[in-house]
């Protein structure tokens, strides 16, 4: 299986990440989510494949959450009013994020990537 790598090549998180797909030859196709941010209907599919909150694809530690005070607004709104702020702006998005056709992995967790080289999945 090859997945997508979401990646902004500058984070040292997603540096990791490749590292890691890298060393343990995960094929990959890289993407960089600001040149080529995700939709609106690709992070949908995305969050409904992930089962995660909707708050968990937000990075919130990054600079433009924070100025656009999205702690406090985000309650307020719609799923699809959220999801349609994402996708304007890649650097919204956590990263990096790992797609493949039964999975989403939001951030980078050693211990998820490592599933991935259990049960043939790489």
């Amino acid at each position: 299986m090859k997945y997508l790598f979401v990646e902004y090549p500058p984070c040292s998180t997603c540096r990791k990440a490749k590292k890691f797909l890298d060393d343990h030859r995960i094929a990959h196709v890289d993407r960089h989510i600001v040149e080529n941010t995700p939709n609106a209907a690709e992070l949908t599919a995305w969050i409904e494949r992930s089962r995660l909150p909707l708050k968990k694809f937000f990075n919130t530690s990054g600079l433009l959450y924070k100025s656009l005070h999205l702690k406090e607004r985000l309650p307020e709104l719609s799923e699809a009013e959220a999801i349609r702020l994402l996708s304007s702006n890649g650097m919204l998005i956590k990263r990096p994020l790992l797609i493949g056709d039964d999975l989403v992995l939001v951030g980078f967790d050693a211990e998820k990537y490592a599933e991935l080289t259990a049960g043939g999945r790489d």
